[in-house]
């Protein structure tokens, strides 16, 4: 009789699981409120999260903070965290799709600089990219590292690539038509 007092409760996560799990979505909830508006979007939150989270952000003073940081936990309880996870992750480049993403584009960008007629490709691929500005880009990039100057059209370069990237790709028969 006494074996059936005491029954195997080993279906649940100990109580010290429990509050790691929470301090988790606290730490990942504290992580969103560091981000700016912008980065903000793109991980597409929930309604009542992105309001809690906007909300952390105006807040200065430290237990305010402490408290409202503890509430965005709570929400976070309530939702599914991994699309949240996957967007962060993402965002700080982790993701094996976005490093790839990245590195194909930073090799256009090399290709481009060492020959101008990459332009074709990039206007086949993106029919909308402004040609002109890509090749002002690329003359002033030539001769920032012919100076030895900060490469600021360099960089300018890639942020065009990244936006074009971020643009839905032409299909490839209308690419070869033009």
């Amino acid at each position: 009789m006494q074996d059936d007092d005491f029954t195997d409760d080993y279906d649940r996560p100990s109580k010290t699981k429990q509050k790691e799990a929470m301090h988790e979505l606290r730490d990942l909830g504290a992580e969103l409120v560091e981000l700016s508006i912008g980065q903000l979007k793109r991980i597409n939150l929930p309604e009542n999260i992105l309001d809690a989270v906007r909300e952390a952000q105006k807040i200065t003073s430290h237990g305010a903070r402490r408290r409202q940081l503890q509430y965005l936990g709570k929400l976070m309880r309530s939702v599914d965290d991994a699309p949240i996870r996957a967007g962060l992750a993402l965002l700080r480049g982790e993701s094996a799709v976005e490093t790839a993403r990245l590195h194909r584009l930073e090799r256009l960008r090399v290709r481009l600089l060492e020959d101008e007629t990459v332009l074709a490709e990039i206007a086949a691929t993106w029919p909308g990219v402004d040609l002109q500005h890509l090749r002002t880009l690329r003359r002033n990039a030539l001769k920032e590292k012919e100076g030895g100057k900060p490469p600021k059209n360099f960089r300018a370069i890639f942020q065009v690539l990244q936006q074009l990237d971020g643009q839905p790709p032409a299909p490839a028969e209308e690419a070869g038509d033009e």
